[in-house]
């Protein structure tokens, strides 16, 4: 093997890089958050709706979930404007990584909240509490404590798979690392660079995400 590695030209673009990375992370962090609302009602529509709401709501789920998340950003990008709602690369981008979150979450949700006791949804009503006041106080919480490392590795998946919307030209890191690769030519360089940052980014989100869990849910049990 007679390959020179040149990694000159990547570090000079390392700003272009750096941005594409806080693209990446700024993309995913926003479609996980439609995405977890999107969940926390088809997940409530599934457990308390009526007939037609779950059938919907499984059927949504089914369906995203059985089919490649390239061809769903293909039927929106370009299928869309055919029903006359253009949306712009980036937009296309964000709304199919909502759709798809939401999908994979609305399970994780939905099995958190069937963690609660109906028991503790009945003293709830008997205290008088409001029905939101019960989903707010007495099952989000809990559940959400259940859920919780189901929920980050779900981010961490989704920000890997945010490389696909380069597919469209969505500006995020391996759409930049396309546009470095059509400008130097370095392919080899260039994507065992972006690698070692999708690989660094991941390990970073999971050791923010264990150090909030000890924050948030380890002190209330110790306080116990």
């Amino acid at each position: 093997m007679n390959y020179v590695f040149q990694f000159g030209d990547v570090f000079n673009a390392w700003p272009e890089l750096l941005l594409g990375a806080w693209l990446t992370i700024r993309l995913s962090g926003l479609a996980m958050m439609l995405g977890l609302a999107v969940a926390v009602l088809c997940a409530l529509g599934k457990t308390q709706g009526p007939r037609p709401i779950r059938w919907l709501v499984d059927v949504y789920v089914e369906v995203i979930r059985n089919t490649p998340f390239l061809v769903q950003i293909f039927l929106i990008f370009f299928g869309l404007p055919r029903a006359g709602i253009r949306l712009d690369a980036n937009e296309a981008a964000l709304l199919a990584m909502v759709v798809n979150a939401g999908a994979y979450c609305t399970e994780i949700v939905r099995a958190g909240i069937e963690t609660i006791h109906k028991g503790q949804i009945e003293a709830g009503l008997a205290l008088g509490l409001k029905r939101l006041q019960i989903f707010l106080y007495v099952v989000l919480f809990p559940a959400l404590k259940a859920i919780y490392p189901s929920l980050t590795s779900q981010f961490i998946l989704l920000m890997l798979t945010s490389s696909v919307v380069s597919a469209i030209s969505a500006e995020e890191l391996t759409a930049v690392a396309n546009n470095l690769q059509s400008q130097t030519f370095r392919s080899f360089e260039i994507y065992i660079v972006v690698t070692g940052m999708y690989f660094a980014m991941s390990l970073m989100f999971a050791g923010a995400f264990a150090l909030i869990y000890r924050a948030v849910f380890a002190r209330t049990d110790a306080a116990r």
